[in-house]
């Protein structure tokens, strides 16, 4: 897993980064979504746990191009998950009220609490992604953004909340094959954007624009992951993996039950 961690101030190079590369599962696809399975069912008790010790929060960032997988890992990551302490964020185009407010203002009352896990399906790295590609604000101001985002999360993850950010990577060629199908395929048609279409002729910008964000703010404390993403199998592995392992490093506990527990049985014998 750590092969795909983007070290703090690491240079990326997207394109010499192989959005198909399965690693040591290369050919091993059934026992990698076996793997996955097991993964899933870890997660739901792991959540169970975190929910009950009340005491950590976990935040999950994924961004990507469009037609990459968002909505399709975090269905198939979080299936069977309890929903009380799971929450998906979503952050589309400003409202009126949130441009009325710093760019951080919508973002920060998402976070998770204590015991929840909450997912971001695109987040506040819109801000120096979009913004900057559209050139929607100068270049003075998204520059800044860096060093905000990167207090930002420093100062979440201070008070208690631990932080993985994935980028999920695919090819020009990959969302090609993808939209057409969403156009072709009657119970996708309802996905497709043509706006889709222009957006795929700033790839290149959008690509620099990620590798400035992958270098920029992947810090110890928050961490990017790179996703090979053309092969959801091994994407939905990799980002499962991932989430295991931290989850199960954070050495969580249930609370202890309320002393002499067993002495309520007696209150719970039948008439």
């Amino acid at each position: 897993m750590d092969n795909y961690k983007v070290k703090p101030g690491e240079k990326i190079d997207l394109s010499k980064i192989n959005p198909s590369d399965k690693g040591d599962w290369e050919g091993k696809k059934e026992k990698g979504v076996e793997i996955f399975l097991q993964n899933r069912q870890k997660i739901v008790q792991l959540q169970e746990i975190l929910y009950a010790e009340h005491k950590r929060r976990l935040l999950v960032i994924i961004q990507a191009m469009d037609t990459a997988g968002k909505d399709g890992t975090i269905r198939a990551v979080f299936e069977g998950v309890n929903p009380q302490g799971v929450r998906v964020a979503s952050f589309k185009v400003p409202t009126p009220i949130e441009l009325d407010h710093d760019y951080l203002w919508r973002v920060h009352s998402q976070v998770p609490g204590k015991g929840e896990i909450t997912i971001f399906n695109r987040s506040h790295y819109e801000d120096v992604l979009v913004v900057r590609v559209h050139k929607i604000v100068p270049e003075a101001v998204w520059q800044k953004r860096f060093q905000h985002i990167r207090d930002f999360e420093q100062m979440l993850v201070d008070e208690g909340t631990t932080i993985l950010k994935f980028f999920l990577h695919i090819d020009l060629e990959e969302q090609r094959e993808r939209l057409l199908e969403r156009i072709e395929d009657p119970e996708k048609q309802w996905k497709f954007n043509p706006g889709d279409i222009d957006e795929r002729k700033l790839w290149n910008e959008y690509m620099h624009a990620y590798e400035d964000v992958l270098e920029k703010t992947s810090t110890e404390a928050a961490p990017w992951y790179i996703i090979p993403a053309n092969a959801n199998w091994y994407r939905n592995l990799l980002v499962s993996s991932i989430i295991v392992n931290t989850l199960e490093n954070l050495g969580m506990k249930y609370p202890q039950p309320v002393e002499n527990i067993q002495q309520y049985r007696v209150a719970l014998k039948k008439p």
